[in-house]
Protein backbone atom coordinates (compact mmCIF):
# COMPACT_ATOMS: atom_id res chain seq x y z
CA UNK A 1 0.00 0.00 0.00
CA UNK A 2 2.63 2.31 0.73
CA UNK A 3 4.49 1.72 -2.25
CA UNK A 4 1.63 2.27 -4.34
CA UNK A 5 1.47 5.78 -2.41
CA UNK A 6 5.21 6.67 -3.13
CA UNK A 7 4.89 5.62 -6.92
CA UNK A 8 1.88 7.76 -7.52
CA UNK A 9 3.36 10.81 -6.05
CA UNK A 10 6.76 9.86 -7.52
CA UNK A 11 4.25 10.13 -11.08
CA UNK A 12 2.51 13.21 -10.01
CA UNK A 13 6.26 15.15 -9.96
CA UNK A 14 7.01 13.49 -13.09
CA UNK A 15 4.30 14.60 -14.95
CA UNK A 16 4.67 18.13 -15.29
CA UNK A 17 1.36 19.43 -16.07
CA UNK A 18 -0.08 17.74 -12.64
CA UNK A 19 3.34 19.33 -11.07
CA UNK A 20 2.21 22.92 -12.13
CA UNK A 21 -1.29 22.12 -11.01
CA UNK A 22 0.22 21.07 -7.45
CA UNK A 23 2.22 23.87 -6.62
CA UNK A 24 -0.78 26.39 -7.87
CA UNK A 25 -3.11 24.71 -5.67
CA UNK A 26 -0.61 24.91 -2.98
CA UNK A 27 0.23 28.67 -3.34
CA UNK A 28 -3.42 29.26 -3.37
CA UNK A 29 -3.86 27.48 -0.17
CA UNK A 30 -0.98 29.59 1.32
CA UNK A 31 -2.63 32.83 0.05
CA UNK A 32 -6.29 31.64 1.87
CA UNK A 33 -4.66 30.85 5.02
CA UNK A 34 -2.45 34.53 5.25
CA UNK A 35 -6.06 36.12 4.44
CA UNK A 36 -7.83 34.14 7.59
CA UNK A 37 -4.65 35.71 9.91
CA UNK A 38 -5.27 39.70 8.77
CA UNK A 39 -7.79 40.53 11.19
CA UNK A 40 -10.57 43.48 11.08
CA UNK A 41 -9.14 46.17 13.35
CA UNK A 42 -12.53 47.19 14.36
CA UNK A 43 -13.01 43.67 16.53
CA UNK A 44 -11.34 42.94 19.83
CA UNK A 45 -10.20 39.85 18.70
CA UNK A 46 -8.89 38.48 22.40
CA UNK A 47 -12.50 38.70 23.58
CA UNK A 48 -14.32 37.25 20.44
CA UNK A 49 -11.82 33.89 21.05
CA UNK A 50 -12.93 32.77 24.35
CA UNK A 51 -16.42 33.34 23.32
CA UNK A 52 -15.65 31.38 20.11
CA UNK A 53 -14.25 28.84 22.27
CA UNK A 54 -17.14 28.76 25.21
CA UNK A 55 -19.93 28.06 22.93
CA UNK A 56 -20.57 24.99 21.31
CA UNK A 57 -22.21 26.08 17.56
CA UNK A 58 -19.89 28.86 17.51
CA UNK A 59 -16.88 26.72 17.33
CA UNK A 60 -18.66 24.10 14.98
CA UNK A 61 -18.85 27.31 12.76
CA UNK A 62 -15.38 28.74 13.25
CA UNK A 63 -14.08 25.04 12.05
CA UNK A 64 -15.80 25.38 8.62
CA UNK A 65 -14.77 29.08 8.25
CA UNK A 66 -11.33 27.57 8.56
CA UNK A 67 -10.78 29.76 11.87
CA UNK A 68 -11.37 33.12 9.96
CA UNK A 69 -14.40 33.85 12.52
CA UNK A 70 -12.70 33.65 15.80
CA UNK A 71 -10.22 35.85 14.40
CA UNK A 72 -12.58 37.95 12.34
CA UNK A 73 -10.50 38.25 9.29
CA UNK A 74 -11.09 39.96 6.20
CA UNK A 75 -12.25 36.68 4.72
CA UNK A 76 -14.62 35.83 7.44
CA UNK A 77 -17.71 35.30 5.82
CA UNK A 78 -15.65 33.05 3.43
CA UNK A 79 -17.72 30.85 0.89
CA UNK A 80 -20.97 30.92 2.21
CA UNK A 81 -22.24 33.07 0.20
CA UNK A 82 -21.25 31.27 -2.88
CA UNK A 83 -22.35 27.68 -1.27
CA UNK A 84 -25.68 28.97 -0.56
CA UNK A 85 -25.73 30.49 -3.86
CA UNK A 86 -25.42 27.12 -5.29
CA UNK A 87 -28.26 25.59 -3.18
CA UNK A 88 -30.76 28.00 -4.23
CA UNK A 89 -29.87 27.40 -7.80
CA UNK A 90 -30.42 23.83 -7.54
CA UNK A 91 -33.50 24.04 -5.83
CA UNK A 92 -34.82 27.01 -8.47
CA UNK A 93 -33.97 24.11 -10.96
CA UNK A 94 -36.50 22.06 -9.72
CA UNK A 95 -39.23 24.23 -10.53
CA UNK A 96 -38.20 26.95 -12.94
CA UNK A 97 -37.83 25.11 -16.91
CA UNK A 98 -35.37 27.85 -17.92
CA UNK A 99 -33.01 26.99 -15.27
CA UNK A 100 -33.64 23.03 -15.29
CA UNK A 101 -32.29 23.64 -19.41
CA UNK A 102 -28.97 25.28 -18.06
CA UNK A 103 -28.62 22.48 -16.08
CA UNK A 104 -28.48 20.16 -19.23
CA UNK A 105 -26.71 22.24 -21.66
CA UNK A 106 -23.24 21.05 -20.33
CA UNK A 107 -20.60 23.04 -19.90
CA UNK A 108 -22.25 26.49 -21.32
CA UNK A 109 -25.38 25.90 -19.13
CA UNK A 110 -23.14 25.87 -16.51
CA UNK A 111 -21.10 28.94 -17.45
CA UNK A 112 -24.43 30.56 -17.51
CA UNK A 113 -25.20 28.52 -13.89
CA UNK A 114 -21.82 30.18 -12.33
CA UNK A 115 -22.33 33.67 -13.50
CA UNK A 116 -25.88 33.89 -11.75
CA UNK A 117 -24.43 32.36 -8.32
CA UNK A 118 -21.91 34.83 -8.48
CA UNK A 119 -24.01 37.37 -8.54
CA UNK A 120 -26.70 35.83 -5.86
CA UNK A 121 -23.29 35.66 -3.78
CA UNK A 122 -22.39 39.15 -3.45
CA UNK A 123 -26.11 40.12 -1.67
CA UNK A 124 -26.51 37.16 0.43
CA UNK A 125 -22.57 38.32 1.32
CA UNK A 126 -23.98 41.23 2.20
CA UNK A 127 -26.86 40.30 4.62
CA UNK A 128 -24.75 37.46 6.58
CA UNK A 129 -21.78 40.49 7.02
CA UNK A 130 -24.45 43.23 8.11
CA UNK A 131 -25.84 40.27 10.39
CA UNK A 132 -22.31 39.18 12.29
CA UNK A 133 -21.49 42.65 13.02
CA UNK A 134 -24.57 43.20 14.29
CA UNK A 135 -24.35 40.01 16.35
CA UNK A 136 -21.06 41.22 17.52
CA UNK A 137 -22.22 44.64 18.64
CA UNK A 138 -25.02 42.82 20.80
CA UNK A 139 -21.69 41.38 22.42
CA UNK A 140 -20.11 44.54 23.05
CA UNK A 141 -17.18 43.18 21.12
CA UNK A 142 -16.97 46.39 18.16
CA UNK A 143 -14.04 48.94 19.00
CA UNK A 144 -15.13 51.38 17.54
CA UNK A 145 -19.60 51.77 15.78
CA UNK A 146 -18.77 55.24 13.27
CA UNK A 147 -20.86 54.51 10.72
CA UNK A 148 -18.41 55.20 7.69
CA UNK A 149 -16.17 52.65 9.45
CA UNK A 150 -18.96 49.85 9.78
CA UNK A 151 -19.74 50.59 5.94
CA UNK A 152 -15.93 50.39 4.96
CA UNK A 153 -15.80 46.90 7.57
CA UNK A 154 -19.03 45.66 5.50
CA UNK A 155 -17.77 46.29 1.90
CA UNK A 156 -14.12 44.45 3.26
CA UNK A 157 -16.26 41.15 4.05
CA UNK A 158 -18.04 41.64 1.16
CA UNK A 159 -14.53 41.42 -1.17
CA UNK A 160 -13.32 39.11 1.12
CA UNK A 161 -15.91 36.25 0.41
CA UNK A 162 -16.33 37.36 -3.24
CA UNK A 163 -12.12 36.85 -3.23
CA UNK A 164 -12.31 33.71 -1.88
CA UNK A 165 -14.99 32.88 -4.53
CA UNK A 166 -12.87 33.70 -7.21
CA UNK A 167 -9.58 31.49 -5.41
CA UNK A 168 -11.73 28.81 -5.68
CA UNK A 169 -12.95 29.17 -9.34
CA UNK A 170 -8.92 28.93 -9.94
CA UNK A 171 -8.49 26.23 -8.20
CA UNK A 172 -11.10 24.33 -10.61
CA UNK A 173 -9.53 26.01 -13.39
CA UNK A 174 -5.98 25.80 -12.88
CA UNK A 175 -5.28 23.20 -10.05
CA UNK A 176 -6.23 20.36 -8.59
CA UNK A 177 -9.89 19.36 -7.50
CA UNK A 178 -12.74 21.35 -6.75
CA UNK A 179 -12.11 24.53 -5.94
CA UNK A 180 -14.70 25.34 -3.44
CA UNK A 181 -14.18 21.76 -1.88
CA UNK A 182 -10.53 22.79 -1.52
CA UNK A 183 -10.48 25.55 0.25
CA UNK A 184 -12.77 24.48 2.80
CA UNK A 185 -10.54 21.59 2.99
CA UNK A 186 -7.51 23.87 3.86
CA UNK A 187 -9.49 25.16 6.17
CA UNK A 188 -11.15 22.02 7.95
CA UNK A 189 -7.43 20.59 8.04
CA UNK A 190 -5.97 23.48 9.48
CA UNK A 191 -8.36 23.72 12.94
CA UNK A 192 -8.85 19.89 13.30
CA UNK A 193 -5.61 19.49 15.88
CA UNK A 194 -7.60 22.03 17.84
CA UNK A 195 -10.87 20.30 17.33
CA UNK A 196 -9.17 16.82 18.49
CA UNK A 197 -7.27 18.43 21.23
CA UNK A 198 -10.98 19.62 22.32
CA UNK A 199 -12.01 16.17 22.27
CA UNK A 200 -9.30 15.31 24.49
CA UNK A 201 -9.43 17.50 27.07
CA UNK A 202 -13.53 17.06 26.90
CA UNK A 203 -13.06 13.52 28.31
CA UNK A 204 -14.77 12.71 31.96
CA UNK A 205 -13.71 8.76 31.77
CA UNK A 206 -10.13 9.10 31.83
CA UNK A 207 -7.67 10.11 28.73
CA UNK A 208 -6.84 6.20 27.09
CA UNK A 209 -10.77 6.01 26.72
CA UNK A 210 -11.30 9.35 24.97
CA UNK A 211 -8.41 8.45 22.95
CA UNK A 212 -9.70 4.92 22.12
CA UNK A 213 -13.31 5.95 21.13
CA UNK A 214 -11.78 8.94 18.97
CA UNK A 215 -9.22 6.55 17.47
CA UNK A 216 -12.09 3.75 16.91
CA UNK A 217 -14.52 6.09 15.60
CA UNK A 218 -12.38 7.90 13.10
CA UNK A 219 -11.14 4.68 11.36
CA UNK A 220 -14.63 3.77 11.34
CA UNK A 221 -15.84 6.62 9.54
CA UNK A 222 -13.14 6.42 7.67
CA UNK A 223 -13.48 2.90 6.28
CA UNK A 224 -16.78 3.53 5.49
CA UNK A 225 -16.46 6.69 3.77
CA UNK A 226 -14.38 5.14 1.26
CA UNK A 227 -16.09 2.32 0.99
CA UNK A 228 -19.04 4.91 0.09
CA UNK A 229 -16.86 6.75 -2.31
CA UNK A 230 -15.85 3.79 -4.23
CA UNK A 231 -18.75 1.80 -4.61
CA UNK A 232 -20.16 1.32 -8.08
CA UNK A 233 -23.42 -0.43 -9.86
CA UNK A 234 -22.02 -2.18 -13.05
CA UNK A 235 -24.33 -1.82 -15.63
CA UNK A 236 -23.56 -4.41 -18.46
CA UNK A 237 -22.96 -3.12 -22.16
CA UNK A 238 -22.52 -5.28 -24.84
CA UNK A 239 -21.24 -3.94 -28.42
CA UNK A 240 -22.96 -4.57 -31.43
CA UNK A 241 -21.28 -7.07 -34.27
CA UNK A 242 -20.41 -5.75 -37.60
CA UNK A 243 -18.26 -6.20 -40.56
CA UNK A 244 -15.34 -3.69 -41.34
CA UNK A 245 -12.91 -3.93 -44.13
CA UNK A 246 -13.59 -7.51 -44.68
CA UNK A 247 -13.56 -8.43 -41.09
CA UNK A 248 -16.16 -9.00 -38.07
CA UNK A 249 -15.24 -6.35 -35.45
CA UNK A 250 -17.40 -5.90 -31.66
CA UNK A 251 -19.21 -8.37 -29.91
CA UNK A 252 -17.17 -7.51 -26.75
CA UNK A 253 -18.70 -7.13 -23.48
CA UNK A 254 -18.17 -4.09 -21.15
CA UNK A 255 -19.76 -2.40 -18.22
CA UNK A 256 -20.89 1.25 -17.60
CA UNK A 257 -19.95 1.84 -14.22
CA UNK A 258 -22.72 4.45 -11.68
CA UNK A 259 -21.54 5.93 -8.63
CA UNK A 260 -23.10 5.31 -5.53
CA UNK A 261 -22.50 8.71 -4.37
CA UNK A 262 -22.81 10.71 -7.79
CA UNK A 263 -22.97 13.92 -6.44
CA UNK A 264 -19.60 13.74 -4.10
CA UNK A 265 -19.23 15.73 -1.08
CA UNK A 266 -21.28 18.39 -2.26
CA UNK A 267 -24.32 17.16 -0.13
CA UNK A 268 -22.91 17.20 2.35
CA UNK A 269 -21.35 20.77 2.77
CA UNK A 270 -24.68 22.36 1.28
CA UNK A 271 -26.40 20.33 4.43
CA UNK A 272 -23.77 21.96 6.89
CA UNK A 273 -24.42 25.26 5.25
CA UNK A 274 -28.24 24.88 5.72
CA UNK A 275 -27.87 24.06 9.24
CA UNK A 276 -25.88 26.72 10.58
CA UNK A 277 -28.29 29.57 9.15
CA UNK A 278 -31.28 28.96 11.88
CA UNK A 279 -29.45 29.24 14.91
CA UNK A 280 -27.32 32.43 13.24
CA UNK A 281 -30.79 33.79 13.06
CA UNK A 282 -31.72 32.66 16.11
CA UNK A 283 -28.81 34.65 17.94
CA UNK A 284 -29.88 37.78 15.88
CA UNK A 285 -33.71 37.20 17.04
CA UNK A 286 -32.49 37.16 20.70
CA UNK A 287 -31.31 40.63 20.20
CA UNK A 288 -34.77 42.03 19.18
CA UNK A 289 -35.59 42.45 22.41
CA UNK A 290 -39.19 41.52 21.82
CA UNK A 291 -40.51 38.50 23.57
CA UNK A 292 -41.73 36.63 21.07
CA UNK A 293 -38.28 37.22 18.51
CA UNK A 294 -36.92 36.26 21.70
CA UNK A 295 -38.43 33.28 22.38
CA UNK A 296 -38.39 32.06 18.98
CA UNK A 297 -34.92 32.73 18.45
CA UNK A 298 -34.35 30.86 21.70
CA UNK A 299 -35.97 27.95 20.43
CA UNK A 300 -33.78 27.74 17.43
CA UNK A 301 -30.99 27.89 19.25
CA UNK A 302 -31.84 24.64 21.10
CA UNK A 303 -33.13 22.95 17.81
CA UNK A 304 -30.00 23.31 15.94
CA UNK A 305 -27.63 22.57 18.60
CA UNK A 306 -25.22 20.49 16.99
CA UNK A 307 -26.37 17.39 19.78
CA UNK A 308 -29.83 17.98 19.73
CA UNK A 309 -32.14 15.55 18.26
CA UNK A 310 -33.96 17.73 15.52
CA UNK A 311 -31.23 18.62 14.89
CA UNK A 312 -29.73 15.20 13.84
CA UNK A 313 -33.41 14.30 12.18
CA UNK A 314 -33.08 17.64 9.81
CA UNK A 315 -29.44 17.21 8.84
CA UNK A 316 -30.34 13.34 7.88
CA UNK A 317 -33.47 14.81 5.58
CA UNK A 318 -31.16 17.44 4.16
CA UNK A 319 -28.43 14.94 3.30
CA UNK A 320 -30.76 12.58 1.70
CA UNK A 321 -32.43 15.52 -0.05
CA UNK A 322 -29.51 16.81 -1.81
CA UNK A 323 -27.55 13.23 -2.72
CA UNK A 324 -30.44 12.41 -4.32
CA UNK A 325 -31.68 15.43 -6.30
CA UNK A 326 -28.16 15.84 -7.02
CA UNK A 327 -27.40 12.76 -8.35
CA UNK A 328 -30.66 13.13 -10.62
CA UNK A 329 -28.88 16.50 -12.20
CA UNK A 330 -25.41 15.26 -12.76
CA UNK A 331 -26.05 11.90 -14.61
CA UNK A 332 -27.36 12.76 -17.67
CA UNK A 333 -29.10 9.36 -18.90
CA UNK A 334 -29.84 10.70 -21.83
CA UNK A 335 -26.82 11.85 -23.33
CA UNK A 336 -25.28 8.30 -22.10
CA UNK A 337 -28.34 6.90 -23.62
CA UNK A 338 -27.26 8.64 -27.22
CA UNK A 339 -23.95 7.85 -26.49
CA UNK A 340 -23.77 4.06 -26.16
CA UNK A 341 -26.24 4.22 -29.45
CA UNK A 342 -23.70 6.07 -31.59
CA UNK A 343 -21.24 3.44 -30.72
CA UNK A 344 -23.27 0.56 -31.54
CA UNK A 345 -23.18 -0.65 -27.94
CA UNK A 346 -27.08 -1.54 -26.15
CA UNK A 347 -27.60 -2.90 -22.62
CA UNK A 348 -28.65 -6.35 -23.12
CA UNK A 349 -32.85 -6.84 -22.78
CA UNK A 350 -33.13 -3.12 -23.49
CA UNK A 351 -33.78 -1.46 -26.85
CA UNK A 352 -31.59 1.61 -27.74
CA UNK A 353 -32.56 5.36 -27.55
CA UNK A 354 -35.68 5.92 -25.29
CA UNK A 355 -36.08 2.38 -23.11
CA UNK A 356 -32.30 2.52 -22.32
CA UNK A 357 -32.54 6.21 -20.90
CA UNK A 358 -35.46 5.35 -19.11
CA UNK A 359 -33.84 2.02 -17.35
CA UNK A 360 -30.72 3.85 -16.98
CA UNK A 361 -32.89 7.00 -15.10
CA UNK A 362 -34.25 3.70 -13.14
CA UNK A 363 -30.95 2.08 -11.76
CA UNK A 364 -29.29 5.69 -10.89
CA UNK A 365 -32.57 6.51 -9.03
CA UNK A 366 -32.48 3.41 -7.23
CA UNK A 367 -28.66 3.30 -6.46
CA UNK A 368 -28.74 7.19 -5.32
CA UNK A 369 -31.56 6.32 -2.72
CA UNK A 370 -29.36 3.90 -1.80
CA UNK A 371 -26.39 5.81 -1.55
CA UNK A 372 -28.39 8.73 -0.27
CA UNK A 373 -29.75 6.74 2.80
CA UNK A 374 -26.03 5.79 3.30
CA UNK A 375 -24.59 9.16 3.17
CA UNK A 376 -26.83 10.86 5.39
CA UNK A 377 -26.60 7.48 7.94
CA UNK A 378 -22.75 8.67 8.00
CA UNK A 379 -23.03 12.07 8.44
CA UNK A 380 -25.18 11.93 11.22
CA UNK A 381 -23.07 8.73 12.87
CA UNK A 382 -20.46 11.20 14.91
CA UNK A 383 -23.45 13.02 16.28
CA UNK A 384 -25.00 10.09 17.57
CA UNK A 385 -21.54 8.58 19.31
CA UNK A 386 -21.42 11.90 21.16
CA UNK A 387 -24.90 11.56 22.37
CA UNK A 388 -23.78 8.50 23.36
CA UNK A 389 -20.19 9.34 24.99
CA UNK A 390 -21.14 12.57 26.08
CA UNK A 391 -17.65 13.45 24.01
CA UNK A 392 -18.92 16.97 22.49
CA UNK A 393 -16.23 17.85 19.86
CA UNK A 394 -17.09 14.17 18.34
CA UNK A 395 -20.12 15.85 16.00
CA UNK A 396 -18.16 18.93 14.82
CA UNK A 397 -14.94 16.35 14.40
CA UNK A 398 -16.37 13.92 13.00
CA UNK A 399 -18.74 15.85 9.91
CA UNK A 400 -15.11 17.82 9.18
CA UNK A 401 -13.41 13.76 8.74
CA UNK A 402 -16.43 13.03 6.66
CA UNK A 403 -15.96 16.04 4.37
CA UNK A 404 -12.05 15.96 4.75
CA UNK A 405 -11.59 12.33 3.45
CA UNK A 406 -14.44 12.70 0.53
CA UNK A 407 -12.70 15.41 -0.74
CA UNK A 408 -9.38 13.96 -0.73
CA UNK A 409 -10.94 10.75 -2.52
CA UNK A 410 -12.42 12.67 -5.18
CA UNK A 411 -9.48 15.09 -5.38
CA UNK A 412 -7.12 11.33 -5.74
CA UNK A 413 -9.68 10.09 -8.11
CA UNK A 414 -9.30 13.23 -10.50
CA UNK A 415 -5.43 13.07 -10.49
CA UNK A 416 -5.37 9.32 -11.40
CA UNK A 417 -7.84 10.23 -14.04
CA UNK A 418 -5.53 12.96 -15.48
CA UNK A 419 -2.27 10.50 -15.33
CA UNK A 420 -4.06 8.03 -17.41
CA UNK A 421 -5.13 10.32 -19.99
CA UNK A 422 -1.83 11.86 -20.45
CA UNK A 423 -0.64 8.40 -20.48
CA UNK A 424 -3.14 7.67 -23.13
CA UNK A 425 -2.31 10.50 -25.18
CA UNK A 426 1.21 9.96 -24.74
CA UNK A 427 0.85 6.14 -26.05
CA UNK A 428 -1.09 7.32 -29.08
CA UNK A 429 1.17 9.77 -30.00
CA UNK A 430 4.53 7.16 -30.17
CA UNK A 431 1.63 4.41 -32.76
Amino acid sequence: MLEQIITKIQAIFANQALKKKLIFTLVIFAITRLLAHIPVPIVDVERLKLIFAGNEFLSFLNLFAGGTLARFSIVAVGINPYITASIVMQLLGMVVPKIKEMQKEGESGQAKLNQYMRIISVPVAAIQAIATLALLNSQDLLISQQSSLMVIVVLTLIAGSMLMMWMGELISEYGIGNGISMILLVGILSQIPASIGQSFVAGNDGQFTVILVMLVLTLAVIALVVFFNEAVRKVNIQYAKRIQGGRQVGGQSSHLPIKVNVAGVMPIIFAVSLMMLPPFLGRILTLTGREFWVNLGEQLNVIFSPTSIWYLLIYFVLVFVFSYFSAIIFFNAEDISEELKKSGAFIPGIRPGGPTRKYLEYVVTRVTFAGAIFLASIAVLPTIAQMITGIQALAIGGTSLLIVVSVILETARQVESQLLNENYDRYSQLS
